[in-house]
């Protein structure tokens, strides 16, 4: 009877530590869950917070580009005011040289007419030969001196308009400094702003990416606690499906229409640069595929228009900053993202080659470049098969 009873207290014993083991371990589970809703919770915050300073980064990035379209008008103000400046100066200079000359000329008459003459104006009056001829010479001299009186009251009056002109021109040129002073320390100020956002954006991305890391590793504690529970259990755990998804970027072949569709291999790149990745590819740590180009350039390099068309949106977007979009017809459509200045607006009309924009990271991008995509009928097209071969390759 001592055997008998010493197994069923070992086998009573095992089965307590059994359960207390169970309890130990469902409780470590909950606690891991606990753990987990709470860091799911702050990812939320951690999201929202980063949402608030987008919108920040939007709106220091839109004046940014406000700025600097204000200040490439303002210098080709500047320009053609210089350029008039200098020819009124021109002007002024010859004008003045012609009046020397004309002065010139006029001390050297009045100095013969002092010396000789008045004295023959006075014999023409005393000798009164010919009335008739007389009257006629006393005309000749009067028609002479009101000549030579007209012609420098206007000489004068050029003068003082020239002068009066080149005076408002320095005034303006003196006017339009000041103001690109003081827009150049307004983008300054801006650009201190939207480099502190973007490194508040960075550090909250990187907080994301830690608290992603962090709930990976412990839904991997949760799912070998759940396996060790379940062999002790012998319960069979509820069956994990996976959704069914769908292929979201079916792309429905459609007619390509003239005239654009006559540029398929032909389009030049929009910004000299590196290309980073492949259309069509996966994007990293994301299920998103890339839709476009992202050409690393550097910061503030010319984006030019890939073709003819009109300007249908210029504006910021969330992930994709300064955003232009233009219309090339029947369908066809070429984006241009994370600019640092967008040069032309809405409604603008455009030939293949001008400057629309210039290369920036906008958008919270880490790394300074352009976003490029081109669509028909809002499907995109991989830009590869459009533009020009080149040596230069994805990374």
């Amino acid at each position: 009877m001592t055997f008998p009873f010493r197994f069923a207290l070992l086998i009573l014993a095992s089965t307590l530590c059994l359960h207390s083991a169970r309890a130990n371990q469902q409780h470590e589970l909950e606690n891991l869950r606990q753990r987990i809703s709470a860091l799911q919770h702050e990812m939320e915050k951690t999201s929202d917070s980063k949402a608030e300073t987008a919108d920040a980064l939007r709106e220091s990035e839109r004046a940014i580009s406000n700025s600097n379209r204000i200040l490439h008008k303002l210098a080709k103000q500047q320009r053609e005011l210089n350029l008039s400046l200098g020819h009124f100066q021109q002007q002024s200079k010859k004008i003045s040289g012609e009046m020397q000359q004309q002065h010139l000329l006029l001390a050297k008459l009045l100095h013969q007419q002092y010396l000789g003459g008045q004295q023959e104006y006075f014999k023409l009056l005393l000798n009164n030969h010919d009335p008739n001829q007389t009257a006629r010479e006393l005309q000749y001299y009067e028609y002479i001196a009101q000549s030579r009186a007209a012609w420098l009251k206007n000489m004068r009056e050029n003068l003082a308009k020239l002068s009066h002109i080149s005076t408002q021109a320095r005034q303006k040129n003196i006017e339009l400094s000041s103001l690109q002073a003081e827009q150049a320390q307004q983008k300054q100020s801006l650009l201190r702003e939207k480099n502190e956002h973007q490194q508040v954006l960075k550090k909250i991305a990187q907080q994301l990416k830690q608290q992603r890391l962090e709930i990976g590793r412990l839904q991997r504690d949760e799912n070998r606690l759940a396996t060790l529970l379940e062999n002790l259990s012998r319960i069979v755990a509820e069956p994990k499906t996976k959704p069914a998804t769908k292929d979201a970027d079916e792309i429905v072949k459609r007619p390509l229409n003239t005239p654009f569709v006559s540029l398929r291999g032909k389009l030049p790149l929009p910004v000299h640069g590196q290309i980073t990745n492949k259309f069509g590819s996966r994007r990293p740590d994301s299920p998103v595929l890339w839709k476009g180009l992202f050409i690393r350039a550097a910061s503030s390099q010319p984006v030019n228009a890939v073709a003819p068309g009109r300007v249908i949106f210029a504006d910021w977007l969330r992930g994709f900053g300064n955003l232009l979009i233009i219309d090339h017809g029947r369908g066809y459509m070429s984006l241009y993202g994370n600019n640092e200045t967008l040069y032309k607006q809405l409604g603008d009309e455009l030939q293949a080659g001008d400057t629309i924009a210039a290369v920036g990271n906008s958008g919270g991008n880490e790394n300074y470049g352009l976003y490029f995509e081109l669509r028909h009928e809002g499907i995109p097209l991989d830009p590869g098969k459009w533009v020009k071969r080149r040596s230069s390759r994805a990374r």
